[in-house]
């Protein structure tokens, strides 16, 4: 496979649109999402379109075994990604204590814990041939509390912490490791976390195409944070200034369900 690259939750959104992305740049692709049906289409359209080779698997990430049984797939198919791109994940708008446990838990699962199994399944041997990149979807999420969102902004925060760590890690290894935070972006975010009339989410949204060839390209540099968007640059520098309580409140004002 010419440098390929695996994508998580490649069925829809920012995902979706990174695998065109990384296939107009001709990289083969291995994609992992639960909706094998648009899977099948996606791959359809991006061999038709670019001649590349794509690879799809049907899993839920939420469980360990799923997650051994995709990499042990992809060491039989004798694939060693180029890029890893971990951008499955989910939000959830209602306050904490009113939140069912188990999808509280499939969001942890999902976004934190997968997250950090896949990277450290398949950054061994991206190591050991000494090239690849890793791209962990975050958020500008990442860095304020986020309340009636609580769980899915301090995972986010993990990821952004993360990604920083294993980053100063692997200087040196050929091997980089970015964190991407976009702001509120037109996917289906919000309908899987059930947004609705929230400040948050209201005004003229980039597009996930326009989010996934900005990651896209800050992956290939090596960039540790990429913050999409000029307001969430700035939005995401002044939060180092003010108290938290302060962001906190900032943040509810603006995702409070109504």
């Amino acid at each position: 496979m010419a440098k390929p690259i695996l994508i998580t939750g490649a069925s829809s959104g920012i995902g979706y649109e990174l695998a065109k992305v990384c296939a107009a740049h001709h990289h083969d692709l291995v994609l992992i999402a639960r909706r094998e049906e648009r899977l099948l289409e996606l791959k359809a359209e991006l061999e038709a379109a670019h001649g590349v080779l794509v690879s799809t698997y049907r899993g839920d990430l939420t469980d360990a075994d799923t997650r051994q049984q995709f990499f042990d797939w992809t060491e039989f198919k004798g694939i060693t990604p180029y890029a890893l791109i971990n951008n499955a994940g989910f939000g959830d708008l209602t306050s904490f204590v009113e939140s069912g446990w188990e999808k509280q838990n499939a969001m942890l699962q999902l976004n934190i814990v997968a997250l950090t199994h896949l990277s450290r399944l398949y950054l061994p041997k991206m190591i050991a041939q000494g090239q690849g990149r890793i791209l962990n979807v975050a958020s500008t999420a990442a860095f304020l509390p986020g309340p009636y969102m609580a769980v899915y902004y301090a995972s986010k925060a993990y990821v952004l912490s993360f990604t920083h760590a294993i980053a100063a890690e692997l200087e040196g290894t050929g091997v980089t490791a970015t964190a991407l935070c976009p702001g509120p972006t037109q996917s289906e975010f919000q309908e899987r976390a059930e947004v609705k009339d929230v400040k948050l989410f209201e005004g003229n949204l980039p597009t996930s195409a326009d989010v996934a060839l900005y990651a896209y390209n800050a992956m290939e540099k090596g960039q540790r944070t990429a913050v999409h968007g000029t307001t969430n640059k700035i939005l995401s520098l002044a939060t180092r200034l003010l108290p938290r309580k302060n962001l906190s409140d900032v943040a509810k004002g603006f995702q409070k369900p109504a």
